[in-house]
């Protein structure tokens, strides 16, 4: 299990102020769609300058025609970040296309992709997918799996199925990880760090808890030593 500290807090300097204080651990951070659009690949370039170990997980959960995201994923291989995220609802052809585009860089960065988000409980997902979360959640898995990806990103209820109807080695990436049963806020399927290890969580990304701590690097501290 490797902990991913998702940088979401409203500005650069706020986001680099907190990897800094925990630049001393061996940590994946996740750059989203906020942070992203607002400062760019040079973001993710000061990253690597405040520790040039950090592994980078873009999360931009792409979701276009085929060709177009395998456009905007070889143009992600060339940020030199080391993971990424598309839409498993984009459909097999997307997938398989976004893999052959990256088929040509040895160093590609691993592609995940989304089944459910955490935001949905099982009753609004269903207004818009027609089936219940754990029953398309490992359809879209599956899928993924036979297009080559190298994961997923799922909640961790969803986890240990996952592994099973894929392989062990099948990335499972699981946001709304509450590691000591904090405050859900707009998370639906919450898990602490017990559940996360129990359902074979790889990548338990953590946001909330760790940036609004008075001292997120002694928090990470408790995590990793949890983990």
């Amino acid at each position: 299990m490797r902990l991913c500290v998702a940088l979401d807090l409203p500005s650069s300097k706020e986001n680099l102020e907190l990897a800094s204080k925990l630049k001393e651990y061996d940590i994946w951070l996740k750059v989203g769609f906020r942070t992203y659009i607002r400062d760019g690949k040079e973001f993710i370039e000061e990253l690597k300058r405040v520790n040039p170990n950090f592994k980078i997980f873009l999360d931009l959960k792409l979701y276009d025609i085929p060709n177009t995201m395998a456009d905007a994923s070889e143009e992600i291989a060339k940020l030199g970040i080391d993971m990424f995220n598309i839409h498993a609802s984009s459909g097999s052809l997307a997938m398989r296309s976004v893999m052959q585009r990256l088929s040509k860089y040895p160093n590609r960065p691993l592609v995940l992709a989304v089944t459910a988000l955490t935001s949905f409980d099982n009753s609004s997902f269903k207004e818009i997918y027609e089936k219940g979360i754990s029953t398309k959640a490992e359809q879209f898995a599956k899928m993924s799996f036979e297009s080559g990806l190298d994961g997923v990103v799922c909640s961790a209820f969803e986890s240990r199925a996952i592994k099973e109807i894929t392989s062990k080695k099948f990335i499972t990436l699981c946001p709304a990880i509450r590691p000591f049963g904090e405050d859900a806020g707009d998370q639906k399927r919450v898990a602490t760090l017990e559940i996360a290890k129990d359902e074979l969580v790889d990548f338990p990304v953590i946001g909330r808890p760790i940036y609004k701590d008075k001292n997120p690097a002694k928090k990470v501290k408790i995590i990793l030593n949890k983990i």
